[in-house]
Parts: structure tokens; C-alpha cells; sequence
């Protein structure tokens, strides 16, 4: 195993999250005033800006729309443009801490369709945490006390989305052309949510909506880029733990931008649902530690000198 490459996808993880908060806040801030469609489409609008960032000298932009691997870009592009549609909805109808509750479900359903798909090795430490973190999602939402709404069924189709998306990126491993990767986002938000704002949309009207449309546009097509890059470094069930990160800001953003308090048993369910993220970093840690303290072995008993061998008794 890579360590290093492990580490590195993670951290870019965590950087694509923590922009997919601050650009959830945006679309929040949308509501009302725009279709939430038409603020889905804007993320392929505004991520074409990022597509000679990522072009190399010899590839053409046309790259971005003829992929090597038709069948998963595809699947990308299908997944993205759900994720992006349900996902506005979700957060123009709920609470931050809400809609993500829901949407930690996706951990758990990468875990599934790692094993199914990828045939990935998953350790019961990791089902634990993924177990923990439903349980803490039931906790928020407390279906039968609650009345769940269509914010709730958006939030669980995005993260089943999402999911879809991050299982793809995996799938796709062998595609080459990283415009191809990043256009498959690109093209889902820009054909799909592009079909269903129809005729519906409106044109920002002041300069605020601008700032918020560009705001949540960009800032979500480059938590996919990063995503893209996270992906292509450490196994799926690995890269969607780090979600966990997005209620700290949920919740800063609830209270500092929204003023919308919230109550013990949805901060229970955020502590079990941190403590699942806390679970399975305390176990990778540990793992990680103990497979460099063997490849230090292994290296040191490879290397030792031939007259430091133990002698093998007569």
C-alpha cells in the first residue's frame, strides 16, 4: 500500500468536502429567489473555468467530452447531475445539519458498493463506524417523531448519488485524460439540471445572486476536481470518511449565517456521528502505524549483514 498517496487522497478529500460545505451555504442562501435547478446547472457553467488548469500542452479541450471509457463517464455524468439537483433541493428545504445527516448515509452505501463492485477489502472496524454513523443519522432525524418532507428524500438520493460517483471515479481508474474525468462532472449539471430548469429560470436579479450563484457554482466544481484527485489515490471507502468534517460546518453556518438553532437530540446525533468519522481514524492510524513498523522490519532483516544472521542450532 501507498501510504503516501493514501494520505494525500485523504487530505484532498477533506479539501473537496469543506468546499462542498461552503458551497451548500451559497445555494442555501439562493433560496427563494432562484430555481434550484438553475443553481444546480451553474456548477457546470462556472467548472468550465477549471478546464485550462487541468489541460495538459498536448490535449484538447475536446477531451473533456470523449472520454476512453465511455460507460463509467457516463455513470459520472448521471451521478453528478442527481447529486447537484437533489442536493440543492435538500438544502433549500432543511436545516444544514439536517440534509447532512442524511447525507452521511453515502459512507455507508460506498462501503456496500465497494465491497459488491470493486471487490474492496473492508474491515469490521470500518462496518462499525459506518453502523455508528446511521445510528447517529436516525438520531437527527428521528423518523416517526418527525415529519420527514421532500428535503429528506432529496438528501438521501444525493448521498445515494454521490456515492455512485465516488464508486466511478474508482471505476474509472484506467482513463488517462483527466479533462475526460473532470468533464463527466461538468457535462451531468450542464445537460441534465440545463433540461429540467427549462423554462423556469430566471436571471439573477442583483449582484448579491451573482455572487452567491458563482459562489456555489465554482466552489462545487472544484470540490469534484478535488474529489477526481482524491479518488485516484486512496480506495473509495476511504475517501468518502472524511465527510464527516462537513457538519463542523453545518453548524457554524446554522447558527453564524442562518441563526437556526439546534436541539439536544440533533446535537446527540452529531456527537455519535462524529465519534463514527473519530472511530475509524483511530483505526487507521493504528493500522498505519503498525504496517510501517512491519515494512521497517522487513527492510532492516533484508539489509542486516550475513554475519549478524542468527545461527541455526546443530
Amino acid at each position: 500500500m501507498n501510504f503516501k498517496a493514501l494520505f494525500s487522497g485523504m487530505a484532498l478529500a477533506f479539501s473537496a468536502y469543506a468546499l462542498f460545505s461552503i458551497s451548500d451555504a451559497f445555494s442555501k442562501l439562493l433560496a427563494g429567489s432562484l430555481n434550484p435547478f438553475e443553481v444546480a446547472f451553474s456548477s457546470g457553467v462556472f467548472g468550465l473555468l477549471l478546464l485550462p488548469f487541468v489541460r495538459k500542452p498536448h490535449e484538447s479541450y475536446l477531451d473533456a467530452f470523449r472520454p476512453r471509457l465511455r460507460g463509467t463517464w457516463m455513470l459520472r455524468a448521471v451521478c453528478v447531475f442527481v447529486a447537484t439537483a437533489a442536493s440543492v433541493k435538500a438544502f433549500m428545504l432543511l436545516s444544514m445539519p439536517e440534509a447532512l445527516a442524511l447525507m452521511f448515509l453515502m459512507p455507508l452505501f460506498v462501503t456496500i458498493l465497494s465491497v459488491t463492485l470493486l471487490k474492496e477489502k473492508v474491515t469490521a472496524w470500518a462496518w462499525l463506524a459506518v453502523i455508528l454513523g446511521f445510528i447517529g443519522v436516525l438520531i437527527v432525524l428521528r423518523p416517526g417523531v418527525r415529519p420527514l418532507n421532500l428535503g429528506h428524500l432529496c438528501a438521501l438520493t444525493a448521498a445515494f448519488a454521490n456515492a455512485g460517483s465516488v464508486i466511478a471515479y474508482r471505476l474509472s481508474s484506467a482513463e488517462t485524460v483527466r479533462l475526460s474525468l473532470l468533464g463527466s462532472s461538468l457535462v451531468g449539471p450542464l445537460v441534465g439540471d440545463g433540461l429540467l430548469m427549462g423554462l423556469n429560470a430566471t436571471w439573477p436579479a442583483t449582484a448579491e445572486a451573482w455572487i452567491y450563484l458563482f459562489g456555489y457554482g465554482f466552489l462545487a466544481a472544484l470540490g469534484q476536481l478535488l474529489m477526481m484527485l482524491a479518488t485516484a489515490r486512496a480506495p473509495a471507502n476511504r475517501v468518502a470518511l472524511p465527510q464527516y468534517s462537513q457538519m463542523v460546518w453545518a453548524v457554524a453556518f446554522s447558527y453564524l449565517l442562518f441563526h437556526q438553532s439546534l436541539d439536544g437530540w440533533t446535537f446527540v446525533g452529531i456527537i455519535v456521528l462524529t465519534a463514527s468519522g473519530l472511530l475509524n481514524w483511530i483505526r487507521q492510524r493504528i493500522r498505519y502505524e503498525s504496517l510501517v513498523i512491519a515494512q521497517h522490519l522487513a527492510r532492516w532483516e533484508h539489509h542486516r549483514p550475513a554475519g549478524n544472521q542468527p545461527q541455526t542450532p546443530r
